[in-house]
């Protein structure tokens, strides 16, 4: 990797109170003593006292760019372990442009997506697990979320990996130097001592892996899909949750022929809201393409939301939509409640087996009830903000997965009474598995893959 010195925009390009221009690598501070000129005096930013904020202007020879402060900080007691600096100019989207093409004239160059992260990353300052959390914490979509990644971004995934490595790596130390040296190590027996040992990390990574269905949801939102026939009242129901009149309600059935795509933040849920065309027989080619559309997002739900129109009698419509939600999470919504119903619980218990919930999309009645259905479906009734630690990331579930399957193998290496020189084998490919995960023994691509997904300036 080129460790040359970097520069971006670390805040959002909109106008603000104040912009920050970072800048890392060997030649930052003598970048900053070209552009920038104290109030008074002319001392040297780089002679300095580290972690010290300076007032000045940005210049580029005889011509001011902008009135800054400039935050100077020496490495290794920096984000990235380099020679940092951070340039606080005013926000305005010019401005701050401005100020990063002085930088970039002087001697950076621009910064890729995540390399500020990446190189505290290379540079030992944080392991893999740690900088995904970074992303995770830009992009948190609630509070479940934004702890998770507070408590990775602290290093709890790490801990816990480092110390199941630590583990495997005293065995396949022992296994080696017992097959070089068997005079003096004893192997009589040693599967039955390893055995319980393998079986306490398996329960380990079990326990994590048994947090990656709930942790996905809970940091990314349950994929949750609002089916019904036309006019049953699904968008008064997304306009309900959203509190705002996002999709159009009328009288005249076929009124939505699209999806409409929300997210909404349910006390601590958050719902990836599809709400969809009605489903009925229909020879109206674009309502067809609607309807089509419909059921294909029923595929990709985790939460299908069916809303029944208890002033109408169920129909050839509503048994083709129960039969393509059946093996599927569903919570029935009789909605108009508030009218003269013709339908019942009952009426749908004959048909179908699930949660079914009186509401008025129209009236709001029947919310904080949908929510709680949700959370017993979900979360066995409630939201834990508790010290447990969650992987929420699909590539360490995957090592963990790997890293499990691993340790299997050993179990039956040792049950099989397969020689030692087996279980070293396997517990080697545990053991890279789990350093996978904490950026111990992963591919230099892989590792540019993840940190392109990172946001400019971070």
């Amino acid at each position: 990797m080129n460790m040359d010195t970097i520069a971006a925009i670390a805040t959002g390009l909109t106008n603000s109170g104040i912009g920050i221009v970072r800048i890392s690598g060997d030649d930052a501070f003598n970048i900053i003593d070209k552009i920038y000129k104290p109030v008074k005096g002319n001392k040297k930013i780089s002679n300095q006292k580290s972690h010290t904020i300076h007032y000045g202007y940005i210049m580029d020879k005889d011509i001011l760019i902008d009135e800054v402060l400039v935050l100077f900080m020496k490495g290794p007691n920096s984000y990235t372990r380099e020679d940092t600096i951070e340039i606080d100019c005013h926000g305005g989207i010019l401005v701050t442009r401005k100020v990063l093409e002085i930088v970039i004239k002087y001697g950076a160059r621009p910064a890729e997506p995540g390399e500020f992260t990446k190189r505290a990353f290379l540079n030992g300052r944080i392991d893999l697990s740690q900088a995904e959390s970074v992303m995770d914490l830009i992009q948190a979509k609630n509070e479940f979320a934004w702890k998770s990644s507070m408590d990775q971004l602290k290093g709890s995934v790490k801990e816990i990996i480092s110390d199941l490595r630590g583990n495997i790596i005293y065995e396949i130390a022992y296994i080696e130097s017992a097959l070089d040296d068997p005079e003096h190590y004893e192997m009589e027996h040693y599967g039955e001592i390893l055995l319980p040992k393998i079986n306490q990390a398996k329960k380990k990574i079990e326990k994590l892996l048994n947090t990656t269905d709930n942790g996905k949801i809970l940091k990314e939102g349950i994929n949750t899909v609002i089916i019904g026939k036309p006019n049953a009242g699904k968008s008064s129901l997304l306009n309900a949750f959203l509190g705002k009149e996002r999709a159009i309600v009328t009288e005249i059935e076929g009124t939505t022929r699209d999806a409409l795509e929300e997210q909404i933040n349910l006390n601590g849920i958050t719902l990836n809201i599809i709400d969809t065309a009605g489903i009925r027989k229909t020879e109206n080619l674009v309502e067809k393409i609607g309807v089509g559309r419909a059921k294909a997002y029923l595929g990709e739900a985790d939460l299908i939301l069916y809303v029944m129109d208890t002033s109408r009698k169920i129909d050839e419509n509503d048994l083709e939509i129960m039969e393509l939600i059946k093996e599927k999470k569903v919570i029935i919504l009789l909605n108009k409640s508030d009218l003269q119903p013709v339908i019942s619980k009952d009426d749908i218990d004959l048909n179908f087996k699930g949660n079914i919930i009186s509401i008025s999309a129209k009236e709001n009645i029947g919310i904080e009830e949908l929510e709680k259905s949700i959370k017993e479906m979900f979360f066995h009734g409630e939201i834990s903000f508790n010290d447990e630690v969650y992987i929420t990331n699909l590539r360490q579930k995957t090592a963990l997965k790997n890293a499990d399957d691993s340790l299997s193998m050993v179990i039956n290496s040792i049950r099989d009474a397969m020689p030692e020189d087996f279980y070293s084998i396997d517990l080697m490919n545990a053991y890279s598995e789990l350093g996978k995960i904490i950026g111990e023994s992963v591919e230099e691509d892989l590792v540019n893959e993840i940190f392109q997904k990172f946001c400019m300036g971070k």
